[in-house]
């Protein structure tokens, strides 16, 4: 064959798959009928968040430091705010004090649902108190918005919660299928509170339709389609730190050997972050750029749909963005370093710690493996600083509890683009996989990019609108699914 044939083949292969792509396997709940959101008070909501978000569940890195009668006065306070919820449903606090309740469905051969929403928050920097607008714990009401840390992550989720299931008792709803509602009381701080609780549900025997949890949002400029997203988290990516040691004999700065604990330590941290995990075009990731590209169309549609001749050039864009890379490969990131005490003084051992976010196709294993083959021959001890936790596994586009999600977040948003995507946080809903068919992650907040940022930073708010989105959407998701 002459080269103006192949050449001929190849541009009518483009041409055809281009005008036949599309998204593989991803229901868009067109034929959900979703149940409408009852009446509730949006006013008094917003007072609510306010008010929840003056409680100080600060998970600290010492949990020493942590002030445990803010818990209990978080849950005293959802009791007496959310009478009709609670009369509905019966409440279990662990000892740890997360919050497991159960609202019994009426047809017990019906699987129930999980939604979720963690009771703690991040501290606030030291000594950024300053920079806040207002002042961090005041819960402000203020600017179409309630201003404070934890409004959304993970407050406005929790209240968002509770709002609508106490509108939906009021209304004297009945639900078919049980619903529970777990809240982490540290998720911040590694999510032992979500272990409990997904083995007190296993002991009982639960299995869950679906679980929703945080994770992804609705963006509202997001890249390749500079628009809405509906962006559903059906994986998120696995974690783990590493420690690098070099021992040495130390001694003094002033009779320093050809190379030190510290040399040997920065070479094998360089050697480890030089050899970066490749992107790949597959998961979640994969999944999200052929939603958005089939929206896109022209040359990002041809591109996409013809990996077999594109993927070198794709892998070049996202690469670009570290935001966008982190969901096609595991990332590599040195964070802290420890030498010696004194500047005069050779260190006897050096250390670094490595953070890894895992891809959903790496494993620990091949962190591992990779990390020993960077460093070769090097003097340097590897070892995890606790066990990693693996990637989670990917949850369906086509289930049904994937139809009830996609339906109440399209009803917020019918502008939006539905598009799986890869959470590369971690969240609580990773412990319900035992006791569940499928886990989403996903909040139907707007957010543009720059106002993703406030998330665990300075100045996190919520706006009102979003805020009655998410009453809405948690109301006509548990109508639906449960009704």
């Amino acid at each position: 064959m002459g080269g103006l044939a192949i050449v001929a083949v190849a541009v009518g292969a483009v041409a055809v798959r281009t005008a036949n792509f599309a998204p593989a396997n991803l229901a868009d709940g067109s034929d959900v009928t979703l149940a409408a959101a009852p009446a509730y008070d949006l006013d008094a909501a917003v007072r609510h968040l306010s008010a929840a978000a003056q409680i100080r569940t600060i998970s600290h890195q010492n949990p020493t430091d942590n002030e445990s009668a803010e818990w209990d006065r978080l849950h005293a306070w959802l009791a007496s705010t959310y009478p009709a919820a609670h009369a509905a449903m019966t409440r279990t606090i662990l000892p740890n004090r997360t919050l497991v309740y159960h609202w019994p469905g009426s047809d017990a051969a019906l699987a129930p649902i999980i939604v979720m929403a963690h009771q703690d928050v991040v501290p606030v920097t030291e000594g950024t108190e300053g920079d806040w607008k207002y002042p961090p714990f005041s819960g402000q009401i203020a600017e179409k918005a309630v201003w404070g840390r934890g409004t959304v992550d993970d407050k406005g989720s929790l209240v968002g919660l509770f709002e609508a299931l106490e509108a939906l008792a009021t209304a004297g709803f009945q639900p078919k299928r049980g619903i529970y509602l777990v809240s982490g009381h540290d998720e911040e701080a590694g999510g032992s509170g979500a272990i409990a609780a997904a083995a007190k549900l296993k002991a009982e025997g639960v299995k869950a339709i679906f679980t929703i949890d945080e994770g992804s949002l609705v963006l509202t400029d997001t890249p390749v389609i500079d628009g809405p997203a509906i962006m559903i988290g059906i994986g998120e990516k696995g974690y783990a730190t590493l420690r690098v040691t070099a021992n040495a004999p130390g001694g003094h700065s002033s009779m320093p050997p050809a190379e030190t604990g510290v040399t040997v330590l920065a070479k094998a941290v360089l050697a480890i972050a030089d050899d970066p995990f490749p992107l790949e075009l597959r998961g979640p990731g994969l999944s999200m750029i052929e939603a958005l590209a089939a929206e896109k169309g022209g040359t990002t549609k041809m591109a996409v749909a013809n990996r077999w001749l594109f993927a070198p050039l794709l892998k070049r864009q996202l690469a670009d963005s570290p935001s966008t890379a982190a969901a096609f490969h595991t990332t590599i990131a040195p964070t802290m370093l420890e030498g010696s005490p004194k500047e005069n003084v050779l260190p006897q051992s050096a250390n670094a710690l490595i953070n890894y976010r895992i891809a959903p196709w790496n494993s620990s294993k091949d962190v591992m493996a990779r990390a020993k083959a960077a460093v070769g021959d090097a003097k340097v001890d590897l070892g995890w600083v606790k066990p990693p936790r693996e990637p989670s596994r990917i949850s369906s586009t086509s289930s049904q509890g994937w139809k009830w999600i996609a339906a109440a977040a399209r009803a917020d948003a019918p502008e939006g683009v539905l598009t799986p995507t890869l959470v590369v946080a971690g969240t609580d809903s990773r412990s319900m996989e035992p006791v569940s068919e499928d886990v989403y992650r996903f909040m139907p907040m707007h957010f543009t990019l720059k106002e993703a940022g406030m998330i665990h930073g300075t100045n996190e708010h919520i706006a009102i609108d979003s805020f009655k989105r998410m009453i809405d959407f948690y109301a006509r998701l548990i109508a639906t699914s449960t009704g």
